[in-house]
């Protein structure tokens, strides 16, 4: 199940991410969802849009997510369910590993929050803690 951050793929797919927004997204930590998170201006949101398609290749908005597989919509729902003008992407949803993005656009129209996480089912305690180690610091943290 890890193996597909060890072997590579989503490793593979982060960097990419990182280096297609390398400055444009600073990242810092986010407790709460256990994800990376960069805040940046209405002025990129083409720009980091681009960028998502090609790493995540699946998007969900307020009115798609009950077609999202349950996995995507219990994801959601924990995140607080998804409201007008935010949107969830995910890489391969089927895994047992994947990738989140949870795109959440701020009631002052001028700046937006981007949070991308990994998402597993059946991993152990030592696996997880593996993984999250290890995904924090693709992303320099």
């Amino acid at each position: 199940m890890l193996n597909m951050w060890a072997d590579g793929e989503l490793k593979g797919l982060c960097e990419a991410f990182i280096k297609e927004t390398q400055g444009l997204l600073t990242w810092s930590w986010d407790e709460p969802l256990v994800a990376v998170l960069a805040q940046f201006s209405v002025n990129d949101r083409d720009k980091v849009l681009g960028s998502l398609g090609p790493f995540m290749g699946a998007k969900w908005d307020e009115s798609e997510i009950e077609k999202a597989p349950e996995i995507v919509r219990q994801l959601a729902q924990d995140m607080g369910g998804l409201r007008s003008g935010q949107l969830l992407f995910t890489t391969d949803a089927g895994k047992n590993v994947f990738i989140f993005g949870a795109w959440w656009p701020w009631q002052d129209d001028q700046t937006i929050s981007l949070r991308v996480g990994p998402h597993w089912t059946e991993l152990s305690d030592s696996e997880s803690d593996d993984l999250m180690a290890s995904f924090k610091a693709c992303f320099g943290l």
